[in-house]
């Protein structure tokens, strides 16, 4: 991955071992600390989901493991794969290129184009290789980023609120999309997200940043499919937001 400055090691996982390992973490925007001494580890092909209140350093997390905060000080040491790929809130595809060449787009090889169209055929878009962004619904724009992404088979995919802007219906479907591509491809992947539905539908594990930083570590023990009526959702997502700082009501 990319090397960082304000004095942060970055170092890339030998093979086998966990897919990132975050510890002491500290990263400042002038005299603000936004993280502040965080560990966090992912072991290869784990799901983990990240909650936290809006400041807490979500984003900031998400974009040192990039190596996107160049601007940030700070220190602590961070290992994260070669093959990092991020999905953002906005799909950010370049509106003057059709789709498949937003998909390509840094891709190399001889074998391009027909890894960008398995890709797109993967998210449910074969046959919109040519369109533009522009004639895509906010859903189809995000099967586009997520074709991107996971054409280059990364090790790590980060997803900073990717599914934030979308209507409730839309979110659904991207949810077993994600589910379904995840299956597939097997990369570690770190959601950030203010959703704690989405959260345990989705992951392996649940983390709570607060504070700059791990305020709890949570297993999603629950049988698929995950349905909110039953107990044991009802308890995981009522002790997810106490420690968001949501009130829950008795009984």
């Amino acid at each position: 991955m990319a090397a960082h400055t304000g004095g942060l090691t970055a170092t890339v996982p030998e093979t086998g071992t966990a897919a990132v390992r975050i510890s002491g973490l500290v990263r400042a925007f002038g005299e603000r600390r936004v993280l502040d001494g965080l560990d966090l580890s992912l072991r290869a092909g784990e799901f983990v989901a990240m909650l936290g209140r809006s400041g807490s350093g979500k984003s900031t997390l998400l974009r040192a493991l990039a190596g996107l905060d160049h601007d940030a000080g700070g220190e602590g040491e961070l290992s994260a794969p070669d093959h990092v790929s991020v999905v953002f809130q906005d799909a950010r595809l370049l509106p003057w290129k059709r789709v498949l060449a937003n998909v390509t787009l840094g891709l190399s090889g001889a074998d391009a184009q027909e890894r960008a169209r398995t890709a797109l055929a993967e998210v449910g878009l074969a046959g919109r290789e040519d369109a533009w962004p522009v004639e895509l619904s906010g859903g189809e724009q995000q099967r586009v980023s997520l074709a991107r992404s996971l054409v280059r088979e990364p090790q790590l995919l980060l997803a900073d609120e990717p599914f934030g802007a979308l209507d409730a219906l839309t979110r659904a479907r991207m949810h077993t999309l994600l589910a379904r591509l995840y299956e597939r491809h097997r990369p570690a992947v770190l959601l950030v997200t203010h959703d704690v539905d989405e959260a345990i539908a989705l992951a392996d594990r649940v983390v709570v940043l607060d504070g700059g930083h791990i305020a709890a570590d949570l297993p999603v023990d629950l049988a698929a499919p995950r349905r909110p009526g039953t107990p044991e959702y009802a308890v995981l997502r009522e002790r997810l937001l106490v420690r968001l700082g949501v009130e829950v009501p008795s009984g």
